[in-house]
């Protein structure tokens, strides 16, 4: 079992190859390479957590088509396009709208690694300043990479138009310098705050 990360895949949404300047000759041609991409890394098995602007305006026949055809156990946690999700809770593990999941890596402190999923970029989260990583969507490849922050777009046009692997996640933020960019990156104030309980 393997755990996997991708957002904005728009599936259905005819203008997004447009807009995202998607190299597809149109949504179906779009939605057929996105299944195929899906379905080549992905297990039956494996955990995949779809950060939000999963589809677009799908009849519920065009939608349940194209959920039956994905593989993997998919957590989904909501984008601004995923009104009416709930029609197809049952293809889900769950539907939320902000999520931290621990992987088990003996690497991570403790042998976990905490995850906050958004379907948009924070600055600061949950347990940032104490490893934790945070992966988000929405931007469709349009923020610039911070190597200071250890968090990072996994949407399909920052991705190849591929599901990102825990263990590239893995390699990426380890390429990052982290830099706390609020109070907790004060040793001093840190200290004292630790000392005060």
């Amino acid at each position: 079992m393997r755990s996997w990360f991708t957002s904005d895949t728009h599936f259905g949404h005819t203008n997004i190859v447009k807009y995202a300047h998607r190299p597809f000759a149109n949504v179906d041609e779009m939605d057929e390479a996105l299944i195929q991409n899906w379905n080549s890394v992905v297990g039956e098995r494996d955990d995949v957590y779809h950060l939000g602007d999963m589809m677009f305006r799908l009849s519920r026949e065009r939608a349940e088509a194209i959920l039956g055809r994905l593989r993997g156990r998919i957590h989904l946690v909501r984008g601004n396009h995923d009104r009416g999700i709930d029609h197809y809770k049952e293809r889900f593990v769950w539907i939320k709208d902000l999520a931290e999941v621990k992987i088990q890596d003996a690497d991570a402190p403790e042998g976990v690694q905490r995850i906050v999923l958004c379907h948009y970029a924070m600055r600061v989260w949950k347990h940032s300043h104490h490893g934790s990583w945070h992966l988000y969507g929405h931007s469709h490849a349009s923020l610039p990479e911070d190597p200071r922050s250890r968090s990072f777009d996994v949407g399909v046009d920052a991705r190849g138009y591929y599901p990102v692997s825990y263990e590239v996640v893995k390699a990426l933020m380890s390429e990052k310098q982290f830099v706390p960019i609020d109070h907790h990156g004060d040793e001093e104030l840190q200290q004292e705050m630790n000392d005060a309980g």
